[in-house]
This record gives C-alpha cells, structure tokens and sequence, in this order.
C-alpha cells in the first residue's frame, strides 16, 4: 500500500517530525484505520525518497506511543489503541488550521428527481414477507448454470484482444444478435448499424433527452405514466404534457401544434398494463409524420405475453422511421446487469451513437460478449419460454386468490407484463388503508405514485384514482396465495 504524504526539505522541522506528524494526522482522521497494514520501511523510504533509518524512526516513536504495532512476519498495523488515545489527547498542536470558507458556492439547482430503484419503506417497519412491488424478475429463474458457462467463453476469448474502448454503440455481434431477435419477436425490419447497446432502458431515455430536448421543448407524456421517463425529461426543463389513457391507451389529438416528441409504452402501459390499440398506433404514427416529430416507443416488458400472440411493435410499421425504439434485458434476466437497446431512425445513428460515448464510452464488454452468445445460441428463446410459462402461472394465482374471497375482481393488464393493476371495489377501504393495513401485516401492495407512476397533482381521472399496482413476477405460486390472503384478512379486520 502506498501512503500519500507531502513532506517538505525546506521545512523549519526535520522531515523525521513531519512524517510522525502526517501519519498521526492519518490515523486521527480515520485514513489509515485500526487494523490497517502499514507500508514497509523499505517500501515508504522509497516512496518518499528519504532515508530508510527515518522511517524507522518514527515507526519506532509511532509503536511506542501505541499507534501502531509489529506482527512479524506479516508486518506492521495500525492499532485501535492507537486511534483511541489519540481521540482522548486531541489533534496534534502541529495540524493546520481549519479551512474557512471563501464565501458561498455559485450552483445552479438540478431539477431532476430521482424514481425509485426499490419498494419504498419506512423506517421501523415489519419485513414485507409477501412483496408485490414492480417490474422485479424472480432471481431464482435466472440461468445461472448456462451464464457460468458463458462468462467463462467470454474471459477465454479476451486473451485475443487488446482490451481497449469498443464501438460506443454496442459490440457488432450483440448489436446483430439484437436485430435478429426483435425482427422474429417484435416484427421489426432492422440492421446491426441501427442498433445501439444502452446500460438499460433508462439510459435510452436520457440518450434521447440529451439529443433532442433543447430550450423551451415539450414532451407528450402518457397520463398516467412512468415517472422514470417523465423525471429525465423534467430534469431537461422541459414541459411535460399530460395525454390521457383509457382502454385503448393513450388518446391522440390533445398536443399541441409545437410539441415534437412523444413517449409511449404501447405494449403494456405503464401503470394501467391497457395495449395500445391498431388503430391509436396508426394515428400515433401519423401525428408524428405529419409534425415531423419522433415517438419514444418504450417497450420494458414486451417479452411477456401469454393469452394471445402480441402486436407487432410499433417500430414495425414506421413507414417514416419516426419510432425511436427502446428494449432491455432488466425484465428477462436481472435489471442488474444494465443491458438493454435502441433501434433509432437511420438520421439519428451518429448522434446517438456520439451521445453514448459522451455518456459511458460504450456498455461493458463482458456482458455484451456473453448476451450475444446467449441469443445466438437459441438459449435466449428458451429462458423466455421458461419465464413466461411461470409467470403465467402466478398470474393466474393471483387472479384467482383476489377471485376467491371478493369474487368479481376489476385487474387491468393480465394479458401481458409482470404486473397488473387491482382496482378495489367501493365496499373496501380508501387506497392508502389497503396499504396501510397490508404494510402492517408485511405485505407489500402500492398505489400508483408509490409504484413509480407519473401522476399530475390534482389531474389524475377518477377511473384511475382508485388502482393498486401489484407485481407477481418475483412471488411463486404459494407465496402469492399467502400474501393476498394476508392482506385480505387485514382488510376485513377492519
């Protein structure tokens, strides 16, 4: 280890009293910590440039005031004696003075607020046992035998190349494996070039703020929608235009004529789980033809469909390559691995690819490598056949526990996604009661603001006002049937 210390030969004090003094001031202000392995004299006089016999020295007068101490023949360790004595002496008379501020800091506030990463809690509380939160894959179905393997190909293969930067956009094999999958599962006509590997969805969405928000600009948002989208566009000052949401999705003709984006998640709303209707897509692509405008079509958890074949995606039919298409790998195998994808319009490519590289210098090779593999090889296809038969399954469980004790139960968005949303009927408590009640028999179920939705105070319908987001994807069977048959006995304990 190397220490960082400063000592000067033009110094009133000999630089045996200057190094005691910086390695006390070290261990006062918990740099070099109790239990922590001090250089070698050797090494710290070679450092340092000074003689061997002064850092023996003061490694002496340090072990006889207890700072520190021998233990041959691993080497010499910060003590917690040390560090305790000297909290009870003070700071050495010798230490500089604290620095006064030169005056008040010139900033500009950041806008942006942050979404939540994970189910809010509240200190104090009970474990959430039986957890419905959003969006979060069952980390026991993730192929972690076949991941193995492909890790180890991936670092067998690095010894062939330089380790440098990749394209910022994406490695080529992962950027055509890409292709090659949304055109067979979302009836997309692509290339490679028209790839670009993002750290995520969200990643996506900051890309495409940063390329396209400037000045006074406007976004169309789905209302309700996601606040991960709507909080980066608001970080970007610009405006957020609330277009309403009803059984076919978001409602065309409410923009105005100088808004030129806007973002849609049409397979499954987010948080309502509708699917945007044939004919809303059409009118959605032409509003932006004719404004010239682009679409951030958001497809977070498009791989799951179970009663039914699912629409193409909208990208597919862009006759005016208007869809900026955003995809990711956080719902099939772990949001932790920061893996997901655009397809952008051919005229964007360069930029988007450039904003990229300012942002990250491109995604990690490690795991671009191995995903490529992964769906070149067919094992890809074959997990989500897997995830989609469970996740089925505990849809399906979750429908018919609510069924069981309520009987006709209102869920919106059973035909696809990880989630749906749960609309009590007017004999059950007020939305923050079910909650409430839920939490305190540790089961996790959320309204719409708590579940990462955008919603515009005081603008919210009232079809929506009363809605419960309930996720199943991580919960297997059993542990569904439990946890709603939890909360409902604490609904009807009053």
């Amino acid at each position: 280890m190397q220490v960082p210390v400063h000592l000067s030969a033009e110094a009133a004090r000999t630089l045996q009293e200057q190094l005691f003094d910086e390695l006390v001031r070290q261990i006062e202000d918990g740099r070099l910590k109790p239990g922590m392995q001090m250089p070698a004299t050797r090494q710290l006089a070679a450092d340092l440039g000074i003689s061997r016999n002064t850092v023996s020295l003061v490694y002496e007068k340090l072990s006889a005031e207890g700072f520190i101490e021998g233990k041959p023949p691993q080497g010499t360790f910060v003590t917690a004696l040390g560090a305790r004595s000297l909290l009870s002496r003070g700071a050495p008379a010798t230490g500089p003075a604290p620095r006064q501020p030169a005056g008040p800091r010139t900033r500009t506030p950041f806008p942006g607020i942050m979404h939540a990463l994970h189910p809010p809690r509240v200190d104090g509380e009970r474990r959430l046992e039986f957890d419905f939160w959003v969006g979060r894959p069952d980390p026991r179905l993730f192929p972690a035998q076949t991941w193995r393997g492909l890790i180890e190909r991936s670092l067998a293969g690095m010894q062939h190349g330089d380790g440098s930067y990749g394209e910022p956009a994406g490695l080529a094999p992962l950027r055509k494996a890409v292709a090659n999958h949304v055109g067979a599962a979302r009836g997309i006509v692509c290339s490679a070039d028209e790839v670009v590997i993002t750290n995520g969805i969200q990643e996506g969405i900051n890309i495409v703020a940063r390329l396209l928000l400037r000045g006074d600009a406007c976004v169309g948002m789905e209302h309700p929608g996601y606040a991960g989208a709507a909080n980066v566009f608001a970080s970007y000052d610009a405006q957020l235009l609330p277009v309403s949401v009803d059984d076919e999705g978001a409602v065309p003709g409410a923009l105005p004529a100088r808004c030129r984006l806007m973002y849609l998640t049409p397979a499954h709303q987010y948080p309502s789980g509708v699917t945007l209707s044939m004919q809303r897509r059409r009118e959605w692509l032409h509003w932006a033809a004719q404004c010239g405008g682009y679409l951030i079509e958001d497809d977070y958890d498009c791989d799951f469909y179970y009663d039914s074949a699912p629409l193409p995606a909208m990208k597919a039919g862009d006759k005016a390559d208007q869809v900026i298409y955003l995809g990711t790998f956080s719902k099939s195998l772990a949001a932790g691995m920061r893996l997901g994808y655009m397809i952008v319009p051919r005229e964007l490519r360069d930029e988007v690819a450039t904003v990229k590289g300012l942002l990250t210098n491109g995604s990690p090779w490690l795991v671009q490598t191995s995903m490529a593999e992964f769906i070149d090889s067919g094992e890809f296809v074959h997990h989500l056949r897997r995830l989609r038969r469970h996740y089925a399954a505990r849809r399906d469980a979750l429908a018919r526990a609510l069924a069981h004790d309520l009987g006709t139960v209102r869920l919106t968005g059973t035909h696809a996604g990880m989630h749906v949303l749960w609309q009590p009927g007017p004999d059950l408590p007020p939305i923050a009661e079910i909650e409430r009640r839920a939490r305190a028999q540790g089961v996790g179920v959320y309204d719409l603001r708590r579940g990462n939705a955008w919603v515009e105070a005081d603008r919210l319908e009232p079809r929506w006002e009363r809605s419960l987001l309930l996720g199943y994807a991580a919960l297997d069977e059993q542990e569904i049937a439990a946890g709603i048959e939890r909360l409902l006995r604490a609904l009807r304990r009053g």
